[in-house]
């Protein structure tokens, strides 16, 4: 969705550094930086985003009946969404608390609701997948993991396709690049630059 990817470039929460690359959680060096977690800080753009997955959701996963937010960036995305939708929300962490009742998922479980995963990026999707299954467990019927933006590696598709699980994003980087390019944000060159990193994970 080109607005979605335009949103994000407007509030600078997508920063394009091919010259001087971006270091990942995961070690990755990167010429591409999403910090979707600006978006809370500007309410009309956010109202935008969460109306483009709302969109999808409508299209993509009609049948939904309880959202699940990625502890922590996917859970504000979720709350919206789940609150404008009137559907019930949980969310996933990363690990079960080391206190109290022990809790990986905060949130009423019902077994066999069919649950839409809510994150906020896909980079290779392994914690999307992680907290999917972390639900299924629990016994969510997961019908699909629904992000803001991908980078669209091919590791995520096939991580995603391995683990037998639907997903979508309101934006992706070919998308995105192409709209950096027409906004004069980055150079052919610079674009080129970075589908070529791309191609070499």
């Amino acid at each position: 969705m080109k607005h979605v990817a335009e949103t994000l470039l407007d509030i600078k929460a997508v920063s394009l550094s091919p010259k001087d690359p971006f270091t990942w959680a995961s070690g990755i060096k990167s010429p591409i930086y999403c910090d979707n977690r600006l978006l809370m800080s500007y309410p009309q753009e956010w109202s935008i985003v969460i109306e483009a997955l709302i969109s999808l959701i409508h299209e993509k996963y009609p049948h939904v009946n309880y959202i699940m937010g990625t502890a922590t960036a996917g859970i504000p995305h979720a709350a919206l969404i789940a609150s404008r939708l009137k559907l019930p929300m949980g969310f996933v962490r990363s690990k079960a608390k080391d206190h109290g009742k022990a809790k990986q998922i905060e949130g009423e479980i019902f077994p066999g609701a069919k649950a839409l995963v809510i994150e906020d990026l896909f980079s290779t999707g392994g914690s999307s997948i992680e907290a999917a299954k972390v639900c299924q467990e629990a016994g969510f019927d997961v019908i699909g993991v629904l992000s803001i933006f991908t980078y669209d590696l091919d590791r995520c598709q096939e991580n995603f396709q391995k683990a037998g699980l639907d997903h979508h994003s309101a934006s992706n980087l070919t998308e995105l690049l192409d709209l950096s390019v027409e906004r004069g944000d980055i150079s052919t060159g610079e674009r080129q630059e970075i589908l070529t990193w791309k191609e070499s994970l």
